[in-house]
Parts: C-alpha cells; structure tokens; sequence
C-alpha cells in the first residue's frame, strides 16, 4: 500500500489501509488516519493530523509552515477531519502563534485544483473550494459554503454557513449566513434559495431567510435597525443563524 520510493519519517504515523503513492513526501510528527488515500508527489509536513478517508492528489503540499514574516518556526499545527477530497496542486498551511496555532479543516469538504488554505484559517463541513479558490490567514468559512473558481478572501474574513461566493470575487468583509455575493469587491445578490433547499431548509425558513436579507439590504435600514427588525422576525433557528453571523463580525459585513 506504501510505494518504495516514498520517503516517511520514522516520527510519523501511518494507519491501516493508507495508500501511499510514489516520490510522496511524509515528513516528521504526521499522522494519517485509517483508510486514507495519498497520491504521488505529495508533501506533507508536521505537526499535523488528518483524519480517516481522506484523498489527497498529486503536486499538493499539505502543513507546510506560513511565508507569513511574523512566523518564526514557532511549533503549530494543522488539523484536517474525516472524508475529505484535496485535489490537485493544493496548499494548506499550518497556524501561527498570532492565533490559536492551529489551521484546522472539517470533514467531507472538496478543495478542488490549487485551491489555497492559508495559515490559522478555519474550514468547516461539506464546504467547496473550486479551482483557484484563495483564503489568507485568519479566515473561517462555515459548513456548507461554496467558493467559486479564483474567489479571493482577505484576512480575518468570516464566511457564513451556506454563503455562494461568485467567480473571481474579493471577499474584503464578512459575508452573513445564506448569502450569495459577485464581484470584486464582493456585494450581496440575493439568498442562497437552492443550497437552503437542498440542505433540507423548509419553504417557511427560505422565506424567513429571504425577508431577513430584505431588510438588511433592501430596505435603507441602518444596521442597528435592520438587526432590531429581523428579531422581530421570531426566533426560528434559520433567523438565529443568520443574526448570529452579524452579530459575531469583527470586520463588519458587506452592504
């Protein structure tokens, strides 16, 4: 399962049923959990964890420390889940002491080719990174958000759960829960309708959801009123998410 021509550091831990493809690096303090499947020319360098069943394709280069000049070699770590599909050329770093030392990502997320998940950044589940997709540091990405082909989001950004990033966008705030944004920089468009609805959202919650936004971007409010005007909305858990995503941004929210 292990190719001869892969060099493994003693230090590192391997699981069972863990294919190795060939001129694949494993270098010190890795471990790969059960079941998972590593192309040729792989690079993967330590400290890091990842999880059982996850595939990682060939060129990518996977815990490698931070090109950010305030690292030091300082020790941190990259922590990846379960069932996750790295593809082609990807590049995920490790954290930093500036943070929580940690770069973590969820399970059964898609980073698609040459995607880049920059140090200290936090990946929920089930989230999409289409081809060329960029996070710098520091960013979170909720559950089930979807960065499409060449979107680029700046440092500290948060990204809802559920949010769709357009083509070729630039993140520069925080993209509240459910939405969908285009452009560079990024505006707001609409609500993500087709991915609440395949998620199992109910018509009612779409259309909470969707009042919701009206009244964040539709309606000329301030943003103080149009928060008091979307909790008069109730308190179904689709409001509650979305008004948390607000409430919780640091680098405030694009309008």
């Amino acid at each position: 399962m292990i190719h001869p021509s892969a060099v493994i550091d003693p230090s590192a831990k391997i699981a069972d049923k863990v294919t190795i493809g060939p001129w694949t690096m494993i270098g010190a303090d890795v471990e790969i959990g059960e079941g998972c499947e590593i192309s040729s020319h792989v690079v993967i360098k330590g400290p890091t964890i990842i999880g059982a069943g996850n595939k990682i394709y060939q060129f990518s280069t996977i815990g490698d420390d931070t090109p950010d000049v305030k690292y030091k070699g300082e020790p941190t770590r990259l922590i990846i889940g379960d069932n996750n599909v790295i593809r082609e050329g990807v590049t995920i770093h490790r954290g930093t002491i500036q943070d929580n030392s940690e770069t973590i990502i969820g399970s059964n997320n898609l980073l698609m080719a040459y995607a880049h998940v920059g140090h200290d950044c936090v990946i929920g589940d089930n989230v999409i990174m289409v081809n060329n997709a960029s996070v710098s540091g520091h960013v979170y990405v909720g559950d089930w958000a979807i960065l499409s082909g060449y979107a680029l989001v700046h440092q500290y950004v948060h990204i809802g759960p559920h949010c769709f990033i357009g083509p070729a966008a630039f993140v520069y705030h925080d993209v509240p829960a459910f939405i969908t944004a285009f452009g560079s920089p990024a505006e707001p468009r609409t609500i993500n309708r087709e991915g609440l609805k395949r998620r199992g959202y109910s018509a009612e919650q779409i259309s909470l959801a969707n009042q919701a936004y009206k009244l964040l971007y539709r309606r000329g409010l301030k943003l103080d009123e149009a928060i008091k005007a979307i909790t008069k909305l109730g308190d179904d858990p689709a409001i509650m998410q979305f008004l948390n995503s607000i409430e919780k941004s640091t680098r405030g929210i694009i309008r």
